[in-house]
């Protein structure tokens, strides 16, 4: 969402704040940077911030050496040179009985959000103000998609899911002609397949056969990868954005088996997964369609309970998603009761994945889609049809 002092004062107002306080020292805050459209802040070596009261023209509180660092903004000008100065220019932010927004989250119940220095939040309080968590404005004005940007989404989305034609291809023909081919090697196709089709990526995709799938995160390095073989269970990670400005992610994962027919033991599990995903997507549909859309720890518990009642809770360890946006893992909600408690909502103009997955010492899988709400609060799931059951990549198979 472009900046728009209108739209942050009216936010701020209905989140019942009297402020939202922005502050950065050596990009430890790029979130503020985002919000603010100010990317050429980053380059700044002395702290500043910038208060934006609920209503009234905001404040720009520079050091002397670097006075032009906002003057991109509106507002009138605070030029600081002592420390004092810093000091008592932020206590006047915050006044005794005011409710002020700042990226940081109690009890660090947000990692992702928690920006800001515990000194700053100190002295914001010194005078009697209350600090809160600045995540529901951050929501909307850094997590909500322009257009442009869902339809850089949809572009990446058919472009990451042929990656999966791609990479199982790959290894089909590798076990035809020689019997295996290694976790890098197909890591390295699908590479070549990205900037084919002009995506980038902030890290390598994951390709992850027998014991590695285990590791939720496992990257295969070269030398110390495994190869893949006949009989192995085989999992893709794959995420990429459009080579344009602002372009957002897509970010989906699947499994294949190498061989001809997916052992019914695998089948069974990864119809388990599927369930718990499709349980997640549906808590959200009905809570849209109910007019306000779910906490991010209710749809992770959604997706959780399908598991647990299984009786393989333990084997899901990770959260059944996270925010999608410029990053792959965006600053909007996630879909998160376990690792930390998402207490914020999933609005329109946001994208999240679901992926919950099974994870064990000898193998592990995963069904991974995207979901985003449109501005008309239609649920929508990207990158094709959800994949139901496992490629038998020495067989029959297609990427629908």
């Amino acid at each position: 969402m472009a900046f728009s002092l209108e739209s942050i004062q009216q936010a701020v107002r209905n989140e019942g704040l009297d402020g939202w306080l922005l502050y950065d020292f050596r990009n430890t805050n790029p979130l503020a940077l985002r919000v603010l459209e100010q990317p050429q802040l980053a380059g700044k070596s002395r702290r500043w911030a910038y208060f934006i009261p609920a209503s009234g023209e905001p404040t720009r509180l520079v050091h002397r050496i670097e006075s032009e660092a906002l003057d991109r903004l509106p507002g009138q000008k605070r030029i600081y040179l002592k420390w004092s100065e810093w000091e008592s220019a932020i206590e006047s932010f915050c006044g005794p009985g005011k409710k002020i927004a700042a990226e940081y989250s109690p009890m660090q119940r947000n990692p992702a959000i928690s920006r800001v220095d515990p000194g700053l939040i100190d002295l914001a309080r010194r005078k009697g103000a209350e600090v809160v968590s600045s995540g529901n404005l951050l929501q909307l004005f850094e997590a909500v998609w322009s257009e442009a940007q869902w339809y850089s989404h949809l572009e990446a989305a058919v472009a990451v899911r042929s990656a999966f034609t791609t990479g199982f291809q790959a290894i089909r023909d590798a076990l035809t002609n020689r019997g295996e081919i290694r976790e890098t090697e197909v890591q390295a196709i699908i590479l070549k397949h990205f900037e084919a089709h002009q995506l980038v990526s902030s890290s390598l995709p994951i390709v992850a056969c027998g014991p590695n799938a285990g590791n939720p995160h496992y990257g295969p390095l070269a030398g110390q990868d495994a190869l893949i073989r006949p009989g192995d269970l085989v999992l893709l990670d794959i995420w990429g954005k459009l080579k344009t400005p602002g372009a957002v992610y897509s970010d989906l994962s699947m499994m294949g088996f190498a061989g001809t027919v997916v052992p019914p033991f695998y089948g069974t599990l990864f119809e388990l997964v599927c369930r718990a995903r499709d349980s997640a997507v549906a808590k959200v549909r009905s809570a849209m369609k109910a007019g306000v859309g779910p906490f991010g720890w209710e749809v992770d518990d959604a997706a959780r309970a399908v598991i647990e009642a299984a009786g393989q809770g333990q084997a899901f360890c990770h959260r059944t998603g996270h925010s999608i946006g410029q990053e792959t893992h965006g600053n909007g909600a996630n879909i998160d009761n376990l690792e930390t408690r998402e207490e914020r909502r999933l609005i329109p103009g946001t994208c999240f994945s679901i992926e919950p997955g099974l994870y064990f010492d000898d193998f592990g899988m995963r069904t991974e889609v995207n979901v985003c709400i449109r501005p008309d609060h239609e649920v929508v799931v990207t990158g094709g049809e959800p994949q139901t059951e496992i490629l038998p990549i020495l067989g029959d198979w297609k990427v629908a």
